[in-house]
């Protein structure tokens, strides 16, 4: 499996915030003015995935998920025969 490079997500900022209710993750703020062009070059099907990246340092990061399926269809489950969830 190749390692691709890292792209970070321009105008994109992640702060986890440490006094806030434990149901509180972070703060994401976002630079329009460097986000758009960001967004716009990097959308697929009018979607562009971000992963909230914790660094070795600690702090954390928003970079562009690159990820992209094989070409296999995703596998599905079989049908017992009834549309009964038990």
């Amino acid at each position: 499996m190749e390692k691709k490079d890292k792209v970070f997500a321009k105008g994109f900022n992640f702060k986890r915030s440490e006094n806030a209710p434990e149901w509180v993750v972070g703060k994401l703020s976002i630079k329009l003015e460097d986000a758009m062009p960001f967004l716009t070059q990097n959308q697929a099907n009018d979607w562009v995935n971000l992963n909230v990246v914790q660094g070795k340092q600690g702090n954390y990061y928003i970079e562009l998920d690159t990820w992209k399926p094989n070409g296999q269809a995703p596998v599905q489950a079989k049908s017992s025969g009834t549309d009964l969830p038990f």
